[in-house]
């Protein structure tokens, strides 16, 4: 899967690819991508979900898309409330908001997996998600989520690791439908962009050779830190670079500032 799009300051690239493991098995991608935009010119915000599916539990390439479109759909009914969050750096309320929304996708997950006669445990997902403002003069980009994967930076030709500590919202209102507890800690970080960066978020599958291989760092960084974003064939091609004894599915979302 490939998606590529240009709004006000940024250019997206995306790229969702099975792994050599998940061929050599004939089994289907567990990792989901979905890109959508709510809105249009200046007031429009812009979603990127990536999920990935548990390992070694059957039907979890279902859950992982579930969980994208149900976030997509959460984001687009409360579309003007997050984009006026952003737009005001309002942080409490982005925390709160993201985290309930978060535990309700969950929680359909979990009532599907019960509908499925299958082990919610089981039947599960990591999620980790973008919003990013089209405006071209607000530079805040929200990353929320739950579970494995990598959000990274690359400033001056350095890759800096975004990874969110644990985050705890502020309590939800008495009034607000009870949700069921998160199947993992939510992360939630709030960055301003700077021109020249490129934002970085990706399934386990390319955050964990990231991390432990440096020839893998040095060589995106240098792909991706051109002053003019790759095409889309370039950018697949970067994505694919293979690194030994890693073979899980890889989905990659990058974000170039103008």
């Amino acid at each position: 899967m490939l998606e590529g799009a240009r709004y006000g300051t940024l250019t997206l690239r995306a790229a969702s690819l099975r792994g050599g493991s998940a061929r050599y098995r004939g089994e289907p991608r567990r990792d989901a991508l979905l890109a959508a935009r709510f809105g249009t010119g200046d007031s429009a915000l812009v979603l990127v979900a990536v999920a990935s599916g548990q390992r070694a539990a059957p039907g979890t390439h279902r859950a992982a898309r579930e969980l994208c479109e149900w976030i997509a759909e959460a984001v687009g009914r409360n579309r003007a409330r997050l984009t006026e969050d952003v737009h005001t750096a309002n942080r409490g309320a982005l925390v709160s908001g993201l985290h309930r929304l978060t535990d309700r996708a969950y929680g359909r997950l979990r009532a599907d997996a019960t509908g499925r006669g299958l082990a919610p445990a089981d039947y599960t997902a990591s999620v980790r998600c973008l919003l990013l403002p089209a405006h071209p003069a607000c530079r805040t980009r929200v990353f929320f989520g739950m579970g494995d994967g990598g959000l990274f930076r690359l400033r001056d030709g350095v890759w800096q690791d975004l990874e969110p500590a644990e985050t705890e919202p502020e309590p939800a209102p008495a009034s607000a439908p009870a949700s069921a507890p998160s199947p993992a800690p939510f992360r939630f970080r709030a960055s301003v962009a700077r021109p020249g960066d490129t934002l970085l978020l990706c399934s386990a599958g390319l955050a964990d050779p990231l991390r432990g291989e440096a020839a893998l760092a040095d060589h995106l960084a240098e792909r991706w830190g051109a002053a003019e974003p790759p095409g889309l064939s370039a950018f697949l091609a970067d994505a694919q670079t293979g690194v030994k004894g890693y073979a899980d599915d890889r989905t990659a979302v990058a974000v170039w500032e103008a």
